[in-house]
């Protein structure tokens, strides 16, 4: 195999997938409404890879997969910045009427998501800081990970299941989870990834 392949796979590891959501968010902005894409496809991957950020800092795989969670953070915040920014005008909290227990993941404003997430990040620091020595829970921080990294399209399904409609989700954003799931899994067993990543 040419010296080359492994450099292009990895860099497109690391870049491709956050890109997948350029599409979502130019056309949240240029309809300036959010309305049909999930804000909680946000909370699962920046919840996820958090998490494989601090798998990462127990059982050192490989830097593209690191790189590609720190890039998908920075996506995800900008994204969900965006959906706040451009929020549905009939949306539960707009009405104080969100079913979800403290409201969470449908706050009013974005600080409130930043105040969770930097909650999150000082919790798993904790743990990671007290349990980091044990192989077990390093192995369940990265299953942890790929767990709620595979409920993706849960969210998806049912916005688009309540609204009867596709509208605002982009396909683009469809067919880059499945052509970035397919490309993901060859490329974890052709670099021979931890277990996790398979």
């Amino acid at each position: 195999m040419a010296s080359w392949i492994p450099t292009v796979a990895a860099v497109g590891m690391a870049i491709g997938p956050p890109l997948v959501y350029v599409d979502q968010a130019v056309s949240i902005v240029r309809k300036k409404d959010s309305t049909g894409f999930s804000r909680d496809v946000c909370a699962i991957l920046l919840i996820a890879n958090i998490t494989r950020c601090f798998f990462w800092l127990g059982d050192h795989f490989e830097l593209a997969l690191l790189v590609q969670s720190i890039l998908m953070i920075i996506a995800q915040l900008a994204l969900l910045y965006i959906c706040v920014r451009y929020r549905p005008r009939v949306s539960p909290e707009n009405f104080g009427a969100s079913s979800r227990p403290l409201s969470f993941w449908q706050w009013h404003t974005y600080a409130q998501y930043i105040e969770f997430l930097a909650g999150f990040i000082l919790c798993s620091a904790i743990l990671f800081l007290i349990f980091s020595r044990s192989e077990l829970y390093v192995t369940i921080l990265g299953f942890v990970a790929l767990g709620l990294e595979s409920t993706l399209p849960i969210p998806q399904l049912i916005s688009n299941y309540k609204q009867r409609s596709l509208y605002g989700f982009r396909a683009s954003t469809l067919l880059g989870w499945v052509g970035g799931d397919s490309f993901k899994t060859v490329y974890f067993f052709l670099q021979g990834s931890p277990l996790q990543f398979k």
